[in-house]
């Protein structure tokens, strides 16, 4: 089982996308195991998106994204990562697939409604930086696992 972070940006917020987006998410099979909603400082956005900091982009981008609510959601699934990054869709949501979170909801290359981890490496930096504190993660099983997944083939 993989972890990786999603981060529904301000416009989803705003919009009232966030139950729709998370419902995608639990639809496909993935578990929910961290949540939280709040406008996140500066200086940890700017953390989180450090990799672009020499990028023309990178002050619109803090910008934006401390300009409301965020809520960054943890997941846990068989390739978690991959699945996230195919549900989610292109950068640029007028190019996203029909299907996917942008493709159907989104028509901007900025304002793309959300944000998810791109590799293992990335998951879990980021996880760290978005849900510090281990006690902020939930474990648990659910009850339908074994209607998600063979469990015998492919979780064991």
């Amino acid at each position: 089982m993989e972890r990786t972070l999603v981060l529904m940006k301000p416009d989803a917020v705003q919009r009232g996308l966030v139950g729709n987006i998370l419902a995608r998410f639990e639809q496909k099979g993935l578990q929910l195991v961290g949540l939280k909603m709040r406008t996140f400082p500066r200086a940890h956005l700017e953390t989180h998106y450090e990799v672009h900091k020499e990028r023309p982009f990178f002050a619109n981008l803090v910008d934006f994204m401390s300009s409301g609510p965020v809520v960054a959601i943890c997941l846990e699934g068989k390739d978690a990562i991959a699945v996230v990054r195919r549900l989610v869709g292109k950068t640029n949501a007028r190019e996203a697939e029909p299907g996917t979170i942008r493709g159907d909801l989104g028509m901007s290359f900025s304002n793309n409604l959300v944000h998810a981890s791109d590799g293992a490496d990335t998951a879990k930096s980021e996880l760290a930086l978005w849900f510090g504190d281990a006690a902020e993660l939930s474990d648990w099983e659910p009850a339908n696992l074994g209607w998600t997944y063979n469990v015998a083939e492919e979780l064991s």
